[in-house]
């Protein structure tokens, strides 16, 4: 179903349409600091590294969002239990925010922090992440972002609810802060890039999001579908865009499974 949109800044606007959405950060930070305190990770340059009990089967890698503004590594920490609980290492790189960073040079320090996670842990790699990470996940599996040797370990990237447009956001009062112009949020934009080949894509979103998020995660399975990628979308019966991303936590959630299914684990 086709929906018209006349409010740009509203159609992005997430917390505005889910109940509580305020308090969600706090928990997030909270559940991630007792994460830590008893899964101490290494250092990924202002990133962290969680490594299992025993040998990793492989390398997990999650981006945060925030829309390119907001968050750090450290309110995501949690995350990587689903990953662990598998016997994963899990990985959640840090990148510098808008206005500091342009959206070109988050992808260049994101690239740096995979090669550099995957230096230290060995097997297949699973690209993950959300919203504006979503972005950036799909980003590591477009043509010439990951050196070929890297890429080549990829098995899987599950972007969740995942900006991949990004035309649209010059519409919107954000890009004060994130500067873009449409030259720069073509090149940056997934769906309006190549995708390697061989490695799987799966979609992942809130079947209660925006519109515009079930859109544009629709949107980049549709059109790398035609350039030959294996793809799908699913849409989760229930979810919004701040709870869509718990399954991570979990080995056995539907959203574990499609991230480890394409591995060579189950």
């Amino acid at each position: 179903m086709l929906y018209h949109v006349t409010d740009w800044d509203d159609a992005y606007a997430n917390g505005a349409y889910i109940p509580g959405a305020d308090g969600f950060a706090a928990r997030w930070t909270e559940a991630a600091s007792d994460f830590r305190a008893v899964h101490r990770p290494l250092p990924l340059g202002r990133g962290h590294l969680f490594l299992p009990e025993d040998k990793p089967r492989g390398l997990m890698v999650f981006i945060h969002g925030g829309y390119w503004m907001r968050f750090e590594p450290s309110v995501w920490s949690h995350l990587a239990a689903g990953a662990l609980a598998a016997g994963w290492a899990c990985a959640v790189p840090a990148y510098r925010l808008a206005p500091k960073a342009r959206i070109t040079q988050m992808t260049v320090e994101v690239a740096r922090a995979v090669v550099k996670a995957a230096a230290n842990v060995a097997g297949p790699i699973i690209l993950t992440g959300h919203s504006a990470g979503g972005h950036l996940a799909a980003r590591m599996v477009c043509q010439s972002v990951l050196p070929d040797k890297i890429a080549a370990r990829v098995a899987a990237c599950v972007p969740i609810s995942p900006l991949s447009d990004l035309r649209p956001l010059l519409r919107t009062a954000m890009n004060d802060t994130l500067r873009l112009d449409e030259a720069e949020a073509a090149a940056e934009s997934p769906a309006l890039r190549s995708p390697r080949p061989g490695i799987a894509v799966t979609t992942w979103v809130g079947g209660m999001e925006r519109p515009e998020f079930i859109r544009q995660a629709r949107l980049l399975a549709d059109v790398w579908a035609g350039l030959g990628a294996a793809t799908e979308c699913v849409i989760e019966p229930g979810r919004h865009h701040f709870d869509v991303i718990e399954g991570l936590s979990q080995p056995d959630s539907p959203l574990m499974r499609r991230l480890l299914n394409h591995s060579g684990s189950r």
